[in-house]
């Protein structure tokens, strides 16, 4: 039983992860690696690590009921490695899961050097073959991510006979700790959920019209070899909100609502919050600050930030192209191609977006492939899941205007017409979403995940 994995994000070692856990061989392959003393990296990464975040350091909501709660919930009841691997290497972020980066790759790497049934081939991927030959791995599964190579993104196209959706995602700037002024900003979570994990740096309305001025005049990174961006919707550059209107920033990364000032006992006008990169606490992630700015643009623009006036950046916003396929048209709930069943797709690739939910579909695809390679029916997760709920929207979505999407209460199966209209409370609402797919989840678990566990033994 042996399956070959590509891509060591964030999907393909959960994906390699499972499978092993399950009895199979996995071949994993990564095309980042060191050439001739140097990196061999993408335009995003800027390490070989598995499991390099590249946007954010954080893995959403855990606040209870929530939809990225549920779905983290289901993964941690089937085991999944990378999410216990992030709980492990948690930092402080009031209500979400955030993880030291570093330490989230160093540990991904260890689990999987200590995975007997995982060999590592740091080598590109650019031709797919179905198995002829004994030996050969029985399945294949694509977690090259939203950075696909062009040859093995033309392979794909060879493959499924149609062209790949496209669009393209921002990365967060990061601000050396010791060089924000700590009189001009304070430290609270909003609503006081948690610790007082993030810093809060408040303007009042003078300060945000000049920031905003500042951020609408700047000039934007070129943008190479691509002519039209397409933004996708939940990760949209700063400067692109702005231009939405003068008070866009103020109802989105930058709404003050939850937030006082302790020095005045006053709401701020606005409010950007800065979020640990790491347990040291030795930098600092702009919260919602993505942008496609030039870095001369971003240097002078991000000082004008209450307490980042003399800030030393460590990385500024970034703008990488995301490629996805369209999966409603072309994948079954098993995640297999629906014309080449000895191929499948898992992480952003498949067409989820956010780091949780790629785990979550390497998670699904590492189980559906060993039980494949048993000679079995993989038993698809249940539709009222919240796993289930992810891969029904990616399966069925309308394929002609598919987009990809985060796990959301939109996704998930919603309470009977009667009870809906009984229960008005919202969060109540929620509540029993929840109950019900975690029971759901558990119903398929214990026959699913009792006969994988059952044939490893």
């Amino acid at each position: 039983m042996k399956i070959r994995v590509i891509g060591g994000g964030l999907a393909g070692p959960e994906a390699a992860l499972t499978a092993a856990r399950l009895g199979c061989e996995v071949d994993l392959y990564e095309m980042r690696a060191m050439v001739d003393g140097k990196p061999r990296l993408t335009p995003a990464h800027q390490t070989t690590e598995f499991g390099e975040l590249v946007c954010s350091n954080s893995l959403k909501s855990e606040s209870l009921d929530t939809a990225p709660w549920l779905l983290k919930q289901e993964m941690r009841r089937a085991g999944s490695s990378l999410l216990r691997i992030a709980d492990e290497t948690a930092v402080p972020a009031g209500h979400a899961l955030a993880v030291d980066r570093v330490e989230f790759s160093r540990q991904i790497a260890e689990a999987i050097a200590a995975q007997p049934l995982i060999r590592v081939i740091r080598e590109e991927v650019a031709r797919l073959e179905p198995p002829t030959a004994p030996g050969d791995p029985s399945l294949t599964i694509l977690a090259t991510g939203p950075l696909t190579s062009s040859a093995l993104s033309d392979e794909i196209q060879r493959i499924t006979g149609s062209g790949h959706l496209a669009f393209y995602d921002s990365i967060s700037p990061i601000v050396d700790a010791e060089s924000i002024d700590m009189e001009r900003v304070f430290f609270a979570a909003r609503w006081d959920k948690g610790t007082a994990d993030y810093i809060n740096c408040p303007m009042d309305k003078a300060e945000y019209e000049r920031f905003l001025d500042a951020l609408l005049s700047a000039e934007a990174a070129e943008s190479k070899e691509w002519e039209r961006l397409e933004y996708f919707e939940g990760c949209l550059p700063i400067e692109v909100l702005a231009r939405r209107g003068r008070e866009t920033l103020r109802f989105g990364p930058m709404k003050p609502v939850g937030l006082r000032d302790p020095r005045t006992g006053l709401r701020p006008w606005a409010v950007v919050q800065l979020r640990k990169e790491n347990l040291r606490a030795d930098s600092y992630n702009l919260v919602g600050f993505q942008n496609h700015l030039k870095f001369a643009a971003q240097a002078i623009v991000l000082r004008l930030i209450p307490g980042l006036e003399n800030a030393r950046f460590l990385r500024y916003g970034q703008i990488h192209r995301n490629t996805y396929i369209c999966a409603p048209a072309l994948l079954d709930e098993s995640l297999r191609l629906k014309q080449h069943p000895w191929l499948m797709f898992a992480g952003q690739l498949s067409g989820v977006e956010g780091y949780t939910e790629s785990i979550a579909t390497g998670l699904l695809a590492g189980i559906y492939a060993a039980a494949i390679a048993r000679g079995e029916d993989p038993m698809p997760v249940p539709r009222a899941s919240a796993l289930g709920s992810l891969v029904h929207y990616i399966t069925h979505a309308d394929s002609k205007d598919f987009q990809p999407a985060n796990i959301t209460f939109d996704l998930l199966e919603p309470l009977a017409e009667e009870l809906r209209k009984k229960i008005r409370d919202k969060k109540e609402r929620h509540r029993l979403v929840c109950e019900r797919s975690l029971a759901a989840f558990d119903e398929w678990w214990a026959t699913a995940g009792h006969t994988a566990i059952e044939s490893r033994r």
